[in-house]
């Protein structure tokens, strides 16, 4: 007898249908899997017999073929071994096989017949719900995450004999062990989801560094990549890490993706969406596919679980340059385009990047109280270790001096997350507003054609940037950065043109391009610091 089964597999972050073939016919008992399996779907084989076994029902003592269709699409991982045990019984006439026609089916299998958490769940519920499937069977501690997305009945099991029971039952909304609407609160979810929540880090803990505190502003409210210059203990990975406190919540798109995101590699800690923006902060030694994704699967790497959050790379200059070089075109275009077996994957990767540097290789250069000991050599070759072209791409290029005595033992707290995250929000809504017909939300994703039709400043402000052009030799690339940044600055102030004010305040902001550390250049006058 002949069974078919509707399942899932994963290719990237997105779900892709299968249908599971399973037959039943004369000769050796035996389990042959057909259709580009990998290793853990081979393996399946052995997991389900025992199941099966173990669940009280009988493996057909004949030979039984398993067919994953369509036949050219790699299949992964054990969240086959549900659909695939189910045939079996359905084919072996042990259950009814009906209502598999209306069901999206996975999960891994334990060998007492227990169904185990998979990868997935809200991709598979987005799958169902655009196949217009009529509900999905799903193991039991993912069945809140996949209920999250709605307008997908979900049923969550927590073994085949369960299972089984629903299929036998024939009405699957009140068939016992499923969850369905909002109902299991209290079920068991991964990661400890009543677990109290940290608080976030608050920007009023940060003493002093104004013009690095402005910065982290005018990065939250454009979207514009960020990089702090300074020696160690000024407060630069302080200041990093309370950026995501800053910037907007996300939306309920914007959630639905991060948590797709989240939910195919396997790093979903709590149960529903994801209501926090990311921040993600590898470690130096990360290679160029745990950076941008990749590898067997593929699976998304870490510019991609920052996706519309925040990516910190501290100590930029230790990172291998052609690790850090594979940034370029995700940061310029917002997505990893990578091609694995006649197939294109896509992963978002719509990030705002922070680094973090060290002026020179002791890091006291500039500091008054400490002497240097680079030669200019030396701290050339520092600095050579992050390409030009990847320094480009960083609109705010922003010295941190270190702290003096005074800042570390003033009392007056600084302003609050909230605060500042206040005007953030203010200036996004004018920037959406702004940039609604041309399909961008930020200042930072503006192209050429936008920044002539939004950002341009008054004569005034093209005359003070004509000549930072002419004395600094910047690239067009960087041109285009500091009118982007100028236009943010003036959403920050609810201005509706860009003025000289805001070409020059956002000129401060390439501190690397000025070739200087100090917080004040001849060119713009009194640093934007003096005023804070």
């Amino acid at each position: 007898m002949l069974a078919r089964v509707r399942s899932l597999t994963l290719l990237g972050i997105e779900a892709f249908p299968l249908t599971v073939e399973c037959d039943i016919s004369g000769g050796l008992p035996a389990i042959h899997t057909v259709g580009l399996p990998d290793a853990a779907v081979r393996e399946s084989a052995d997991r389900v017999r025992a199941a099966i076994r173990n669940s009280g029902f009988e493996v057909p003592a004949r030979r039984i073929t398993i067919s994953l269709a369509p036949a050219d699409l790699r299949k992964q991982g054990a969240a086959l071994d549900l659909p695939i045990a189910l045939g079996i019984l359905v084919a072996s006439e042990q259950l009814p096989g009906p209502l598999l026609d209306g069901l999206l089916v996975a999960g891994e299998l334990g060998l007492d017949g227990g169904v185990r958490a998979v990868r997935g769940a809200l991709p598979a519920a987005i799958l169902a719900r655009r196949l217009g499937i009529g509900a999905l069977l799903l193991p039991a501690v993912n069945a809140r995450e996949a209920q999250a997305l709605g307008g997908v009945r979900v049923l969550g099991v927590g073994s085949l004999g369960g299972a089984a029971d629903l299929l036998r039952s024939g009405d699957l909304d009140g068939a016992s062990g499923t969850m369905t609407g909002d109902g299991g609160a209290g079920m068991a979810v991964p990661g400890g989801a009543g677990r109290p929540r940290r608080a976030e880090p608050d920007l009023a803990d940060v003493r002093g560094q104004g013009l690095a505190r402005r910065a982290l502003e005018v990065a939250a409210a454009g979207g514009h990549h960020l990089l702090f210059v300074g020696p160690p203990g000024c407060g630069k990975t302080m200041l990093a890490r309370r950026l995501p406190g800053i910037l907007p919540p996300l939306g309920r798109e914007e959630s639905i993706e991060v948590t797709c995101i989240y939910s195919a590699a396997g790093l979903l800690r709590r149960a529903g969406l994801v209501d926090r923006r990311p921040l993600r902060s590898p470690h130096h030694t990360i290679s160029g596919i745990g950076l941008v994704g990749g590898g067997h699967g593929p699976r998304p790497g870490e510019i991609t679980l920052a996706h519309r959050g925040v990516l910190f790379l501290d100590e930029l200059p230790e990172f291998g340059r052609a690790t850090l070089d594979v940034l370029r075109q995700p940061l310029e275009e917002g997505e990893v385009s990578l091609t694995r077996e006649h197939r294109t994957v896509r992963f978002p990767a719509r990030v705002t990047l922070v680094a973090a540097m060290n002026p020179c290789v002791c890091g006291n250069l500039g500091r008054a109280d400490r002497p240097c000991g680079c030669t200019p050599a030396m701290v050339a070759h520092y600095r050579q270790r992050v390409s030009g072209p990847l320094l480009d791409r960083f609109d705010l290029q922003v010295s941190v001096p270190p702290l003096g005595r005074g800042d570390l033992a003033a009392t007056a707290a600084g302003e609050t997350t909230a605060a500042v995250g206040a005007r953030v929000a203010a200036a996004r809504v004018r920037q959406a507003e702004r940039l609604r017909s041309e399909g961008l939300s930020t200042n930072a994703a503006m192209d050429a054609a936008s920044l002539r039709r939004h950002g341009m400043p008054d004569p005034e402000g093209r005359r003070l940037l004509n000549r930072a052009l002419g004395r600094l030799g910047l690239s067009a690339r960087a041109h285009d950065g500091i009118l982007r940044v100028a236009r943010t600055i003036a959403d920050l102030e609810g201005a509706a043109d860009v003025s000289a004010a805001h070409v020059a305040e956002a000129v401060q902001y390439r501190s690397l391009d000025r070739g200087t550390g100090a917080t004040a250049d001849p060119l713009i006058g009194e640093s934007h610091d003096q005023g804070l």
